[in-house]
This record gives structure tokens, C-alpha cells and sequence, in this order.
């Protein structure tokens, strides 16, 4: 397959990624660019440095471990949908490959950042759902899961990037769904 078209799997699905936890597709990018892995943009190189690789690891660490402290958890979901924006549009840009500027940045922007927004707010809405519900006792398991989903989706958009793509249509139609139900339940 083309390897410009892979490279706009790998941003698309690391940027879905993004939408579940913010700097852990940062750290596996990092990660892949470091060894040598995945090509990156050439303006994005500096990703792949030890001080980009030390910088969003410790920044992963710290942002796993706080969502599992009560209503902490909440206010980085506030915090972290605009950055999931970024983050996500950061993404397609560092990974895209043969394309013009304005392309990549027009792709970054819109299937990037458009990407992980719309699922950062989908995973926002699920945890106020699970604190109004069960006072934030869920919560922990809601985190795991978002955790687990963003580093199952980092791996396959770095290795099989093809598999990263079907995942993400397949996040889009469960998102659909997610917010047809809530529709119905105001009607």
C-alpha cells in the first residue's frame, strides 16, 4: 500500500488514541520515532529525541495515575479536550508523509484534531455519566479502559496501521450510537 496513505492511517489512528489519553500516543510516537520504527515529518524529527522521549514519558505517567484520583479525573477531562484537539492534529502532521503543506496541515486539522475531539468528548461524557451515576466509583474502571484502548490503539497505529483505521471507523459508528441513544432519551 502506499506509503503516504499508511502515514495518514498511523496520524488518523494515533490521533483517535489521542482522544482517550492525550500523552500516551505522544510517548509511542516518540517511542517508534526514537528507534527508528516509524519515518517522521522532518520538521517533527525532534520528537523522536531522548529529551522528547524522557518529557512525554514522565507527562504519560502523571496523566495515567491522575485519572485515578476522584474528580481530579474530571478536571483534566475539562482541560484535555482542547488539547486533545492539538494533540491530535499534531499527530497527522508529525506522520504524514509526501504531501504539501497545506494538505497536511488541512488533514491534520480536520481528521487529526477532528479525530481525537470527537472522541475525547465521547470519553468525557462517559466518565460525568459514571460520576453522576455511581458518585465516581466507576470511574477507576472507566480510566482502565480508556488507558487500555489508547495503548491497544497507539500499537496498532504504529504496526498495522490498516488495523488503527477499521478501529477508528468502528470507534465512529459506536460514537454515533452513543449519542443517537442519548437523543432518543431527551425526546
Amino acid at each position: 500500500m502506499n506509503e503516504t496513505i499508511l502515514s495518514i492511517f498511523l496520524g488518523v489512528g494515533l490521533a483517535a488514541s489521542v482522544g482517550f489519553r492525550v500523552f500516551l500516543p505522544l510517548f509511542a510516537l516518540s517511542l517508534a520515532g526514537y528507534f527508528g520504527v516509524i519515518p517522521l515529518n522532518e520538521s517533527w524529527e525532534w520528537v523522536g529525541s531522548m529529551a522528547a522521549l524522557i518529557t512525554l514519558g514522565i507527562a504519560t505517567l502523571v496523566e495515567v495515575f491522575a485519572y485515578y484520583i476522584p474528580w481530579v479525573d474530571n478536571l483534566l477531562d475539562t482541560i484535555a479536550v482542547p488539547l486533545a484537539a492539538v494533540a491530535g492534529t499534531a499527530v497527522v502532521v508529525a506522520t504524514a508523509a509526501d504531501l504539501s503543506p497545506v494538505v497536511t496541515w488541512a488533514l491534520a486539522i480536520i481528521a487529526g484534531g477532528g479525530t481525537a475531539t470527537a472522541i475525547k468528548g465521547t470519553t468525557s461524557a462517559t466518565r460525568l455519566t459514571s460520576t453522576a451515576t455511581t458518585g465516581g466509583i466507576a470511574n477507576p474502571i472507566v480510566s482502565t479502559a480508556e488507558t487500555g484502548t489508547a495503548a491497544i490503539m497507539s500499537v496498532a497505529s504504529i504496526f498495522i496501521p490498516i488495523l488503527a483505521i477499521i478501529l477508528v471507523i468502528f470507534l465512529f459508528i459506536v460514537i454515533r450510537k452513543f449519542y443517537k441513544r442519548i437523543r432518543r432519551s431527551k425526546v
